[in-house]
């Protein structure tokens, strides 16, 4: 590594920002600069200190991380500081703001230091476009929703639900995708008590709905050439593993 990193915590739970503060001190490349407990600190540090990257949590007093990205950019500041977001507690809605206000990548608590410390080092060798940062359970369920949410799969339909969980399962589990009649539905339908069949049904009703109905604009940019939108929806097959890859494409890339 060819530069230190000046890293700023934003975290009011100090007990964890103390252990992490600790933790990336020990490194020779890495000077954490300061610790902040709430948003507005978080912002007035920031600024004072002029740091390469800020830790910051999205759950905080006074003012929450979402906060502090929309007001970050109006600093008094050489340059932007890369961001990693981090909270126990997310919503789709929220990891899609943060990220269009410059995250470059999001955690989910309780995590690995030696991961995150990873993504650091990545930060310094890769380019600043934000890449969702993707953890098992709740965090890659949020992600699947927020691209149902963005084709424009419609919620209130049974479908949705199962597509979700389908592509969860066959992101967690790729061999899925070569047994989707008989283990993906099934385990779909097991999860909602109903039958492989009855979930087949309602994911092609959900995906014929965001296909009339969708946005064509990220249909393209999820299906590019593969499937030819103006010709023919694409399979359930089709859909479900596109969307899985593309999210274990986003977790190989973070």
């Amino acid at each position: 590594m060819d530069r230190v990193n000046k890293i700023l915590i934003a975290d009011d739970d100090k007990a964890f920002s103390s252990a992490l503060k600790d933790y990336l001190n020990s490194f020779d490349y890495y000077t954490v600069c300061g610790v902040a407990d709430n948003g507005y600190q978080a912002l007035d540090m920031t600024e004072k200190y002029q740091p390469d990257l800020l830790i910051l949590d999205l759950v905080m007093p006074n003012l929450d991380g979402i906060g502090v990205l929309e007001r970050i950019s109006s600093l008094n500041l050489s340059k932007q500081p890369q961001v990693i977001l981090i909270t126990s507690f997310a919503q789709a809605n929220l990891t899609k703001k943060a990220m269009e206000l410059g995250a470059s990548y999001y955690m989910m608590k309780p995590f690995d230091m030696d991961v995150l410390e990873k993504r650091i080092r990545q930060l310094n060798e890769i380019s600043s476009t934000p890449i969702l940062l993707l953890p098992r359970g709740n965090a890659l369920e949020i992600e699947t929703t927020r691209i149902l949410h963005q084709m424009g799969v419609p919620a209130h339909v049974k479908g949705y639900q199962y597509l979700r969980d389908a592509i969860i399962f066959a992101t967690e589990d790729p061999s899925l995708m070569d047994a989707v009649t008989k283990e993906l539905y099934p385990m779909v339908g097991d999860k909602h008590n109903t039958t492989a069949s009855r979930v087949e049904r309602a994911i092609r009703h959900a995906i014929e709905l965001a296909w009339d109905r969708g946005n064509v604009d990220m249909m393209n940019k999820y299906f590019g050439y593969t499937i030819n939108i103006e010709r023919g929806k694409p399979t359930n097959s089709e859909f479900i593993a596109m969307i899985a890859d593309k999210i274990r494409v986003g977790e190989k890339m973070a």
